[in-house]
């Protein structure tokens, strides 16, 4: 029970790794807001944790919605100790012919989210003396794929600017870190491992020669959260299996 009566915000966080990543807090003893537009079927979770886990919907591109966020975790639960902003999005397709509408949206939700989320986090963690901030990134971030030029580029800038929110929140008690998943077994990886053809490519630049699961995304997420993680700060923690790239 390492994350006992801490309260952690999800965004994105009804599916998905979102929703591997809640599980692991909850598991872990935190109170848990689970964030996302839709709620799916995140009654299962509550009706698990009585008392500990609260959805709330949400927009990541707007910031009254991000800030009603924070107020309604601070409501329920007496404070945020834990942000973690994982909304993404993809939207694949090769630069000729990526859309305007596209590379709006990609930046929009993966970047300008995680903007938006680290800065409503932060002004409550200050005045509450400290916090950690997890941003999730994406093995994507750092090795190039064709087609990916949008959704790589989002993430190679959540890693850069979390970096730099560390820098100037380490003052006020915050830690800010990245996990970088690769392809695992819950929310975009499952679909590639969906495609045989395309799987088989991929699995062969995988040290450990399968998916990821969830739930190992989720131990990430509650080392860079609990104590054990309190003099990691600034970091990207990639969780990939040991991926090569051709």
């Amino acid at each position: 029970m390492r994350l006992r009566d801490k309260t952690v915000v999800v965004t994105g966080g009804t599916r998905g790794l979102g929703r591997s990543m809640a599980e692991s807090f909850l598991a872990e003893g935190a109170h848990v807001v689970c964030a996302a537009r839709n709620p799916y079927d995140i009654k299962e979770l509550a009706d698990e944790y009585p008392g500990r886990m609260l959805y709330q919907e949400l927009d990541v591109t707007d910031p009254r919605s991000v800030e009603e966020l924070l107020d309604a975790a601070v409501a329920a639960f007496g404070r945020v100790d834990v942000m973690v902003s994982n909304a993404g999005v993809s939207r694949d397709g090769k630069i000729s012919r990526l859309t305007d509408e596209d590379w709006n949206a990609t930046i929009a939700t993966n970047l300008t989210g995680v903007f938006l989320g680290t800065r409503a986090a932060a002004r409550r963690m200050t005045e509450q003396g400290g916090g950690r901030i997890i941003n999730i990134s994406s093995c994507l971030a750092s090795r190039v794929a064709a087609g990916a030029a949008a959704y790589s580029a989002s993430k190679a800038a959540v890693e850069m600017f979390s970096r730099t929110a560390a820098a100037e929140l380490a003052p006020k008690g915050i830690t800010v870190n990245c996990v970088a998943p690769g392809y695992v077994d819950a929310g975009m990886g499952k679909d590639v491992a969906a495609n045989e053809r395309v799987w088989e490519t991929y699995r062969k630049r995988i040290l450990l020669g399968r998916l990821g699961h969830g739930r190992e995304i989720g131990a990430a997420a509650v080392f860079l959260a609990s104590d054990e993680g309190s003099y990691v700060n600034g970091h990207v923690l990639e969780v990939n299996g040991g991926l090569l790239w051709a």
